[in-house]
């Protein structure tokens, strides 16, 4: 039960809506009204064993699952605990090679400073506790997790798309219409999460990361441009024809929007390159609402846009359908993630990773992570902030590439990652936050030359104070926070 200074409500409704326990109380607010997490406070939470709040309305499964409570969603740890998913990514031994050489500078530094690999993870992951953090993020050592005194869930990455990818190598994303493509990633789902499925430190399984769906900070292509150019006798590129014959009664009808060489459906399928007739911006309010005064101002641009935006939703829908099927069946116990999106797709992409994902998730480089947590909050669905990080300009790192807002100095980094927490745990449908990354990278640039301030340690390992003191307080205030969120709508659900 939760310590007598802390107010239990009284349950009022109790009832499951695909797969999340849902239940309205009458709330007690700690932190109504509260924006910072240094007026955020009061007596100590009793928590679980894995770092969750003890709550007397929840009961433990186990492992890792969603709840929602006065309209505000939770992740509930194995034992019960109410738990917001605090994380790292990239926690290891061998974090980041120099790009184009073996060294690993933060391997070296740190083999002369704790002597074995074993005693790095031991350490690592008492640090990482006694800053507050629940869980080993992405791309991590997952041995981390179980080596220190406190017990940190883990966050892995299954790839299935990717490997997919990969394995036809002629394409930007994987071709799920080949019939190839499902019993590929049963394949590996099988290999990747099987052997996971009885493990109740594993909060969940990431799909895939930064999978491209629409124009973002790499290409203005479309997905269905990039479908119609697949090789002609691929699966995507017949499924994309087939799906815009739906649309258009005439052949006619379709060039007079694409104006593409071709003469015919049959012509389309065979010819070397179709270009898209107009250029998207990337999806986002701004954008948005440029693009719905583009539209309005030419039908045909409207015509190419709806045609676009229902292609990718069609994909996207066989896309999460297919993968999620993939891992639940390798792995009936554990949540699934979603797949890290790397930028805001358009809102039929979201729409379908609601459908079927128990968490969806994204990765978010802004100052203020609210609209876009207002655009996957759409969904319905827990998300989950899986990538986001600021870097200071007082660390002595060249700071050219990667992604995330650049500060002048060690103190903004902290206020802005207080900021940004803060503005985070407002929304009522986020569970979580996973800070990249652990260390920072080489000055001379990793494998992509990314070179950056991104670490709550430097290389020679050294830990930031001021960052991490941060970290430290806002973590142990975020459920206290959350639970002031302003509540999301719940839907009556007819009998």
């Amino acid at each position: 039960m939760l310590q007598p200074a802390v107010i239990v409500a009284t349950l009022v409704i109790m009832q499951v809506l695909d797969g999340i326990e849902i239940a309205q109380r009458v709330p007690a607010r700690p932190c109504k009204g509260l924006t910072s997490q240094d007026r955020c406070r009061g007596p100590q939470l009793q928590r679980t064993r894995w770092g969750g709040v003890v709550d007397g309305d929840l009961s433990g499964s186990g492992y890792f699952r969603v709840a929602e409570r006065n309209g505000v969603f939770w992740l509930v740890d194995p034992d019960g605990g109410r738990f917001l998913s605090k994380g790292v990514n990239t926690i290891r031994f061998d974090q980041e090679r120099i790009g184009g050489s073996e060294r690993v500078p933060y391997a070296e530094a740190c083999r002369a400073k704790y002597g074995s690999l074993q005693l790095w993870r031991a350490a690592v992951s008492d640090r990482l506790a006694s800053w507050a953090f629940n869980t080993v993020g992405c791309w991590s050592d997952e041995l981390v997790a179980g080596s220190g005194s406190h017990l940190l869930a883990t966050t892995p990455i299954a790839e299935l798309g990717a490997s997919f990818r990969l394995h036809r190598r002629n394409q930007v994303f994987p071709d799920v219409f080949d019939p190839e493509f499902s019993a590929h990633i049963r394949a590996s789902a099988d290999q990747r999460c099987r052997h996971r499925r009885n493990d109740p430190g594993l909060l969940g399984t990431f799909i895939d990361n930064e999978l491209y769906w629409s124009p973002d900070w790499r290409n203005t292509d479309e997905l269905l441009t990039l479908f119609l150019n697949l090789p002609s006798r691929r699966p995507g590129r017949g499924a994309a024809i087939a799906g815009l014959q739906a649309r258009y009664r005439e052949f006619d009808q379709f060039n007079a929007v694409w104006r593409t060489q071709a003469r015919s459906w049959q012509e389309l399928g065979r010819i070397e390159h179709v270009a898209a007739p107009f250029v998207r911006l990337r999806p986002g309010v701004l954008n948005d609402a440029l693009e719905t005064k583009a539209n309005l101002a030419d039908p045909a641009r409207e015509a190419f846009s709806a045609d676009c935006d229902a292609f990718v939703a069609v994909v996207a829908d066989r896309y999460f359908e297919l993968c999620v099927s993939a891992i639940k069946t390798a792995d009936p116990n554990h949540l699934v993630l979603g797949s890290r999106f790397g930028y805001q797709p358009p809102a039929g992409v979201i729409a379908a990773a609601g459908r079927h994902l128990d968490v969806i998730s994204f990765n978010c480089y802004e100052f203020d992570p609210g609209p876009v947590i207002d655009a996957y909050a759409a969904a319905g669905k827990p998300c989950l902030i899986t990538e986001f990080s600021f870097r200071g300009d007082d660390a002595g790192l060249p700071n050219t590439k990667g992604g995330g807002p650049r500060v002048a100095t060690q103190t903004e980094r902290a206020r802005a990652f207080e900021g940004y927490v803060a503005a985070a745990l407002s929304k009522p449908n986020v569970v979580g936050y996973h800070w990249f990354e652990h260390a920072d990278e080489p000055a001379q640039g990793r494998f992509d030359g990314e070179d950056s301030n991104f670490g709550t340690v430097t290389i020679e390992d050294q830990v930031y104070e001021e960052l991490t003191r941060t970290m430290t307080r806002v973590n142990a205030s975020a459920e206290r926070i959350h639970a002031a969120a302003v509540p999301a709508l719940i839907q009556a659900v007819s009998s």
